[in-house]
């Protein structure tokens, strides 16, 4: 094992461990005090049984968190009120980060640029140790790291040719037109030909997406092929890792569901107020707000939603995809869809909404899934939106905003923001609007765009 794996094979325990397990919690699903297989199973391997765990041992699911991003805290929360086990992989940087130490019975800490090979020696090492149950990637960013490591512990979750719909955006685009769900006319960046083809025929503009970046890091407008030739000869040989599209005016939605045994148990659908790809890029304020249950839109993303998650086969989890309503034809196209939840307090916008809070229910599904079960609770429903800018301030002074539909104003340096609710839609998003107006000249700081996700 070289030094650097080292580093993660050795923990920091941040809880005293127990040499006798506390008994699981009542929904904590069967699982086993040995290994997974038992000496019946295997005598009669002739007889074609088939491995399975044990039904008559139990004992507390083990559950390994990966985050290279501080997120995911309530996550852990659930996980160890369910009875559960809880380890965290995390980056050396969040060494000190605000994690629910309580709640984490050992943190183990990635020294920057450790390669995959090495966490899957490392967590093997570990594995030695723990009988690993489930291996959860808390941000997008983690995701190839804990589907290859299911793949090679053999532990049950998504693989990695499943993880490539939701981290791909080839990939996820060429996935839903499978199914019949309707994307931006696209080309992959591979063959000269079909590129002047697709510029030949399809009109301009055009984004130019890198497949495995979040949200709208990377992307770029072009606008003429003279312009994009330049792009992809300065790419080199990373340019088989973009996709050209269609640009869409219009405007954007998100859906964020609850995910169990391949059904949507769960969804809320919003709408942004500026394009996140503005945003993202030139500055100001984001919005989002929810949409009243079963208006037009409502009702045809839901379905629209529904058609995709089947088509990219998410089985247990949670999903944040995003659609756009083009100005030109009035339909709505797919843009991208992640396994995960959505950044941005949009968690909190949905539980003040409607009382479902992403990450506690996606905790509740991984311990349910393959031999337990899962029930989603009563849905409020409410609306709620989300206001938030960077701001010029260290610590902003939002006290002059006074409205009772205040739900949370969001704690983080630098930045100014709240959590609305409300049963009316329409006092939300004038609110949302108001603010996003007193926002610009209370708080609105600007910087370049980076080339990875702050939180």
């Amino acid at each position: 094992m070289t030094e650097q794996a080292h580093v993660l094979a050795q923990p920091v325990r941040t809880a005293p461990r127990r040499e006798v397990p506390d008994p699981p919690s009542l929904s904590t699903p069967t699982s086993l005090d040995r290994p997974w297989y038992s000496r019946h199973h295997l005598s009669s391997l002739t007889a074609s049984a088939s491995l399975r765990p044990d039904p008559m041992t139990t004992r507390p699911l083990v559950i390994l968190c990966i985050s290279t991003y501080e997120k995911g805290q309530e996550f852990m929360r659930e996980c160890k009120r369910q009875g559960c086990r809880v380890l965290l992989i995390t980056a050396e940087k969040l060494r000190n980060a605000d994690w629910p130490r309580d709640c984490i019975e050992e943190t183990f800490y990635l020294p920057e640029n450790l390669p995959l090979a090495d966490i899957v020696q490392a967590v093997s090492h570990m594995a030695r140790t723990y009988r690993l149950d489930r291996i959860v990637a808390l941000d997008e960013y983690d995701m190839e790291i804990a589907s290859t490591l299911r793949e090679h512990l053999r532990v049950p979750g998504m693989g990695l040719t499943t993880m490539r719909y939701f981290r791909d955006k080839l990939a996820m685009r060429m996935k839903a037109l499978e199914r019949h769900v309707r994307v931006p006319d696209f080309v992959p960046v591979f063959h000269r030909g079909d590129i002047q083809y697709y510029l030949d025929h399809v009109p301009g503009p055009w984004v130019l997406k890198p497949r495995q970046e979040a949200s709208a890091i990377g992307i770029k407008k072009i606008h003429s092929g003279h312009e994009l030739w330049p792009l992809l000869d300065q790419l080199g040989e990373k340019q088989s890792a973009y996709l050209l599209e269609r640009f869409v005016a219009g405007e954007v939605y998100h859906v964020d569901s609850v995910v169990f045994e391949n059904q949507v148990v769960f969804a809320s659908v919003s709408k942004y107020g500026a394009a996140p790809m503005r945003v993202a890029q030139e500055g100001g304020v984001f919005t989002t707000f929810t949409l009243p249950r079963a208006t037009e839109a409502e009702l045809q993303l839901q379905e629209t939603n529904r058609g995709l998650i089947a088509a990219l086969g998410l089985v247990r989890g949670v999903a944040h995809a995003e659609f756009i309503h083009a100005q030109a034809d009035g339909l709505f196209y797919f843009l991208e869809c992640a396994a995960r939840v959505g950044g941005a307090y949009i968690n909190e916008m949905v539980e003040a909404a409607t009382g479902i809070n992403l990450w506690r229910e996606w905790a509740r599904i991984e311990i349910g899934g393959g031999y337990g079960s899962y029930r989603a609770p009563a849905v409020r429903e409410e609306c709620a939106g989300v206001i938030l800018t960077l701001a010029r301030q260290e610590t902003p002074d939002t006290s002059s905003y006074t409205d009772p539909e205040i739900f949370m104003r969001l704690q983080k340096h630098h930045h100014a923001g709240f959590v609305l609710r409300s049963p009316d839609a329409a006092r939300v998003q004038r609110l949302l609007a108001d603010y996003a107006r007193r926002f610009a000249n209370d708080f609105v700081a600007v910087e370049p765009p980076g080339d990875k996700p702050t939180a």
